[in-house]
């Protein structure tokens, strides 16, 4: 499997150089089972996405003035999505959310660090079980390590699959914001982000939309 390795400086940067990136390295094929059958993905092989600097402002990507392209997301999208990070709370129709699994594992970790310190490689926080291979869309996010060195709280994430152009800032960004008020109740500073993905992908409705914003041409949709 081909690796790809994106250092990037905030969570826009990381966006914007893997749909550079994507253009390059992705291949692409139809999908047969999940989201959107029928249609094609372009998608990493496998990615790992290293984010300095993830508390920069703004959280989530920008278009440039004039550009008249569309927002991948915006923070009153984020902040839903933090909540379904942080709380059990399932809406109707909904087979799982996160926080059903990330709820009580927040806490435990917090509570970890507090009373036994920083050098435990305990604190890693699961999402899901073998039940959720029966759903028709299993979680994506599939778990959140984490490490407290230097007096800083870094978070590793693994998406099973994730979609580049929308759900990578959105989830990104919640996720930012989850790491920051657990190093606030650890009382340590918040760190870096590492996230890994072997199914990082653009759909190929969004595959001119990337084109247009990198200026890289797009796969030809057959």
């Amino acid at each position: 499997m081909k690796i790809t390795f994106v250092e990037a400086s905030d969570i826009p940067d990381a966006w914007f150089q893997c749909l550079y990136k994507i253009l390059d390295e992705g291949w692409v094929y139809e999908i047969q089972r999940g989201s959107f059958v029928g249609h094609k993905r372009l998608e990493f092989e496998f990615v790992i996405v290293n984010i300095r600097h993830p508390a920069s402002r703004p959280l989530v990507p920008d278009m440039p003035p004039g550009s008249g392209l569309p927002l991948p997301t915006d923070m009153e999208y984020v902040e839903k999505y933090l909540e379904k990070l942080m709380t059990s709370l399932r809406a109707p129709g909904e087979d799982y959310t996160y926080g059903e699994d990330l709820e009580p594992q927040i806490y435990k970790v917090i509570d970890m660090y507090k009373e036994f310190g920083p050098n435990t490689n305990q604190a890693y926080m699961a999402i899901g079980s073998k039940a959720t291979l029966d759903l028709d869309d299993p979680p994506c996010l599939r778990g959140i390590d984490t490490r407290v060195k230097d007096g800083k709280l870094n978070f590793i994430v693994y998406f099973r699959s994730w979609d580049l152009w929308a759900g990578f800032p959105s989830n990104l960004a919640g996720i930012q914001l989850l790491k920051e008020f657990m190093a606030s109740e650890i009382g340590v500073d918040d760190g870096e982000i590492v996230a890994l993905s072997k199914g990082l992908h653009l759909y190929d409705y969004s595959w001119e939309l990337a084109s247009q914003r990198t200026g890289k041409p797009a796969p030809e949709v057959k």
